[in-house]
């Protein structure tokens, strides 16, 4: 693998995780309705499931995947699911849950960021990632599968930063139009249902 390969793939993965889906959409809310704290723990959060996906991917568990259908389908199916719990109550509930927030105590950063993790694990875009992508650059170096992971968790927080910037931006509007968190919770199930349509056809 020649050196210029890595700047190829720090363009790919810079490429798919600037595509909007589940991760980017939880630390848009995150910021959102919490803060900078808590848009921080998703971000982390996010950052950690995505090293988790890279080991999956160097170990190799990601043609298992590709071999299995069944269990895509499942791992699939479970990220949809959980994305559709997260935005469903801001769709139903937003405005309460805005005013709830902006008088109660704030939600654990320790829980937002597991729930980032979640989030990140429960990914289809991640796991079509990891069996498309990401096998024509693995070697047997460990110095390049670190490079890598380096460069994912890179293109992780740069992106998703910018993201989590532009939400605290725009929070004192959300703030003051509670119906916003509507929209995000549309926004979060929308997500949803496009990853789960996404990741089914890959596999057709």
């Amino acid at each position: 693998m020649e050196p210029n390969s890595l700047w190829i793939y720090a363009l790919l993965v810079a490429g798919i995780i600037a595509l909007p889906g589940m991760d980017m959409a939880f630390v848009a809310a995150s910021g959102l309705a919490g803060g900078a704290r808590q848009g921080a723990a998703a971000l982390a959060g996010i950052v950690a499931g995505g090293a988790v996906h890279m080991a999956v991917g160097l170990l190799g568990l990601g043609l298992l995947l590709q071999a299995s259908p069944w269990l895509f389908n499942a791992v699939l199916l479970g990220g949809a699911l959980y994305m559709a719990w997260l935005g469903w109550p801001l769709l139903r509930h937003g405005p309460a849950l805005v005013a709830e927030g902006a008088g109660g105590p704030a939600e654990s950063v320790w829980r937002t960021a597991l729930r980032g993790l979640l989030t990140c694990l429960l990914n289809p875009k991640a796991y079509v990632f990891c069996v498309t992508v990401l096998p024509a650059y693995l070697t047997r170096e460990p110095l390049r599968a670190l490079a890598l992971a380096g460069i994912t968790a890179s293109a992780q927080l740069l992106l998703y930063g910018l993201v989590l910037w532009a939400a605290l931006r725009g929070r004192q509007r959300f703030a003051a139009s509670p119906w916003l968190a509507r929209a995000v919770g549309l926004l979060l199930l929308t997500t949803a249902l496009l990853a789960l349509g996404q990741g089914w056809r890959s596999l057709t």
